[in-house]
């Protein structure tokens, strides 16, 4: 069994567009750090997710999402959640 974790990111109601470049900047950092499997967009515009492998506990996940602009700038809501797969 492989340990990822899933980042819910939900759009605030007073989301900012100016926050998606420094957020692209810094998945393009963690996919370079090996950090990142995938990433998306939902189609309904609410927000997104992404998901972390490579990291050692759902606490250094949360310090991860923490350092994103989306949850610095308080545009959005994100989420971890740990995830098993196989």
């Amino acid at each position: 069994m492989v340990t990822r974790y899933l980042v819910l990111a939900m759009r605030r109601s007073d989301f900012d567009d100016a926050v998606i470049a420094p957020h692209k900047a810094f998945l393009d950092d963690l996919r370079a750090r090996g950090v990142l499997e995938m990433t998306g967009g939902f189609g309904d515009g609410s927000g997104g997710a992404y998901l972390l492998r490579n990291v050692a506990s759902l606490e250094a996940a949360r310090a991860i999402a923490a350092a994103d602009p989306l949850a610095l700038q308080q545009t959005s809501d994100l989420i971890v959640h740990e995830w098993h797969t196989r």
